[in-house]
């Protein structure tokens, strides 16, 4: 998994709408990036709720939250739907990011070993390089701070 100090991996993916969205198109922007495991399920779900209730103050901290998963377009769209999500979620099929970035690793469910998601969160300063990382994310209080260790990064 990419750390503190690391450049974030360029990319660009397509967004719920299908219009694709470039880390260097953000350049000068913070940018929080989440990576979570699929739509629609419990974790997941309070994670992007999470988010979009703290937008407001994520972007007056100048920052852009994007979500990230395996699931297509499509399925971002009825989530956002479904959940009154306002926040943009990025679909990574392939998985390029997700991999670029360290999180898709091997997990344990039930006794049995398979490739998935790792709940992970990084913050990318405006030029680029992460400032933040964390690498298992527990979803109960994370957004407050991932939100806390921005203003403290920006001096807010």
């Amino acid at each position: 998994m990419l750390k503190v100090g690391d450049k974030a991996p360029e990319f660009c993916l397509p967004n719920q709408d299908d219009v694709e969205i470039c880390l260097r198109d953000l350049k000068g922007k913070w940018v929080v990036l989440y990576f979570y495991p699929k739509d629609l399920t419990p974790g997941c779900t309070t994670e992007a709720c999470d988010f979009t209730n703290e937008l407001d103050e994520f972007e007056k901290l100048d920052a852009i939250v994007l979500g990230v998963s395996a699931d297509s377009t499509k399925k971002h769209r009825s989530f956002i739907e479904k959940k009154n999500l306002k926040i943009t979620l990025l679909s990574d099929e392939d998985h390029k990011v997700i991999e670029a970035f360290g999180a898709w690793q091997l997990k344990k469910m039930y006794g049995k070993e398979f490739m998935g998601i790792v709940r992970s969160t990084f913050i990318i300063d405006p030029e680029g390089v992460i400032k933040a990382v964390w690498p298992k994310v527990k979803v109960k209080g994370h957004v407050q701070q991932v939100k806390e260790k921005l203003m403290e990064l920006k001096g807010s």
